[in-house]
């Protein structure tokens, strides 16, 4: 059985990287204008002002249509963060197969993600939280390799 030391190490960074996903899905869902949240970067990516974009002739319906795709994505972070913070038990997490299945989806998707934020958005704030959660995440691995 893990020691009681080694499983508080493990748990606490998956429930903070946890709680981190349910605050971003949360923002997103709640927030009138979502996607300007992360303004300076996708100003960036868009190559033009928020202003400008929504001026041109054709895109008045266009803000609509990002709060509609910024409310899946918001949705589907709260999901995440949700279903992370189910699994994050210490009776979950002392089942071997599932703390491995966890810590393998979970780095998959912080690497996935940092790697498509940097190509994409890298002047995004959300950069710095994924590094933050992928020190968390480290601390987790540790404590299931030392187990």
């Amino acid at each position: 059985m893990i020691s009681h030391k080694n499983i508080k190490l493990l748990q606490i960074p998956l429930i903070l990287i946890s709680l981190t996903l349910v605050i971003c899905g949360l923002r997103w869902l709640i927030h009138d204008e979502p996607w300007i949240l992360d303004q300076l970067a996708n100003e960036e990516r868009l190559n033009m002002s928020f202003n400008d974009l929504f001026g041109l002739q054709g895109n008045q319906t266009l803000s609509a249509y990002l709060t509609q795709i910024y409310r899946f994505l918001g949705l589907y972070v709260l999901g995440i963060g949700v279903l992370l913070i189910s699994f994050s038990s210490r009776k979950m997490l002392e089942i071997i197969i599932v703390r491995k299945r966890i810590l393998i989806v979970l780095g998959t998707l912080l690497v996935s993600n940092l790697i498509l934020a940097y190509s994409w958005i890298p002047n995004s704030h959300f950069i710095y939280v994924i590094w933050i959660s992928i020190a968390f995440y480290c601390i987790s691995l540790y404590a299931h390799k030392k187990y």
